[in-house]
């Protein structure tokens, strides 16, 4: 077969058509990319996803916040940190030396009653959430690349962890469902009225790609069966509204979610990615059990990049390329963000490796 696109490698992945070798995507912590500038692997203008040869790019244009007119405000600063409140009521301490997920320290919308006068009147599909230049510019870049362009955004349960934290989310499916349910399908239909409203002014993507992490170490944040009572339905919405529009559905989700992956290949997912070995996930065994309904992109544990070890590196990639790239079902991936502890040359012998391993024919 003759090289493809990456738009239509991907395109063909998605579906289980041959292709010609795995497709390859990759995320990066944002002090990765300053460490491998400093050491003089890349430069400042490096534009990583056509330097390593990718095959998708991204544009996530919806702003989703709760007050749009709210300004974040800086409510505590010391030399490693900074606490700010944002729109969503939350406040939330972020580290300032290196690139990491927020600590929570509090949020305002903890019950139905401040959701119901506070937050939900606030929620309108309003043209203004949308950056229809961001947008227009990305699908233009990934066009002319010819690169599989994914429209993107944190989905309900990510969300919801932004408005009302873990804790008060999770106590809230538990003793308060309907409260889960209307914040579940507020936030759906508002995806799907402002994808309607995006895509009837500046076009399709190729494809739909949902950040959604519904998992911790060993364990899914719910059980599948609280996973198709609350979650499932706002899926199964922007799911099908997407393959209405003849656009493929990525979900992301960190953590053991693997109780969780049939009632998202219910709800009409076309791929799964990240597949976290430190989780608990197993690629392999996703790929025995659902290989045939869904398509992987991930699952290659990252702490094996971490050695910067290229025998240890070799060995995973033997391991898994081999097997999971029958099917024509699979994308070349970390199982989490490359971190700045992963040398520049590792990275492009993981990259080279792979592919290496991903050919066909």
């Amino acid at each position: 077969m003759t090289e493809l696109t990456g738009r239509e490698r991907i395109s063909r992945i998605l579906k289980h058509r041959p292709v010609d070798r795995i497709g390859l995507y990759e995320h990066f912590w944002g002090d990765t990319r300053e460490a491998w500038t400093a050491n003089g692997d890349i430069t400042e203008e490096t534009d990583l996803t056509d330097h390593f040869g990718f095959d998708i790019r991204q544009n996530g244009p919806f702003n989703m916040v709760i007050d749009l007119d709210f300004e974040p405000e800086t409510l505590e600063e010391t030399d490693e940190t900074r606490l700010v409140l944002d729109g969503n009521g939350a406040r939330l301490r972020w580290h300032k030396q290196h690139a990491s997920t927020p600590e929570h320290i509090g949020f305002d919308v903890t019950t139905r009653d401040r959701w119901d006068k506070w937050a939900k009147p606030l929620l309108k599909p309003e043209a203004r959430r949308i950056d229809f230049e961001g947008y227009r510019e990305a699908k233009k870049q990934a066009a002319e690349e010819e690169r599989f362009f994914c429209w993107t955004a944190a989905h309900v349960f990510e969300i919801m962890k932004n408005v009302a934290g873990h804790e008060h989310m999770l106590v809230g499916m538990a003793l308060d469902p309907d409260w889960i349910r209307d914040m579940v399908m507020t936030y759906s239909e508002m995806f799907v009225e402002m994808q309607k409203t995006l895509f009837e002014a500046e076009g399709y993507p190729d494809g739909i790609w949902y950040y959604e992490d519904m998992g911790f170490k060993g364990r899914p944040f719910m059980s599948p069966g609280m996973y198709r009572d609350l979650v499932q339905p706002g899926h199964a919405l922007t799911f099908e509204y997407a393959h209405g529009c003849g656009l493929p559905v990525i979900v992301h989700s960190c953590g053991y979610v693997e109780p969780l992956v049939p009632g998202l290949i219910e709800a009409g997912m076309d791929c799964l990615q990240v597949i976290e070995v430190k989780a608990g996930m197993d690629l392999l065994k996703l790929y025995r059990e659902f290989g045939s309904d869904i398509s992987f992109m991930g699952g290659i544990d990252v702490r094996v990049l971490y050695t910067n070890d290229r025998d240890v590196i070799a060995e995973e990639l033997n391991a898994k390329i081999p097997v999971v790239k029958e099917g024509y079902g699979y994308v070349l991936h970390s199982d989490h963000s490359i971190p700045n502890t992963v040398d520049y040359d590792t990275y492009r012998y993981f990259v080279d490796l792979g592919l290496e391993l991903g050919r066909y024919g």
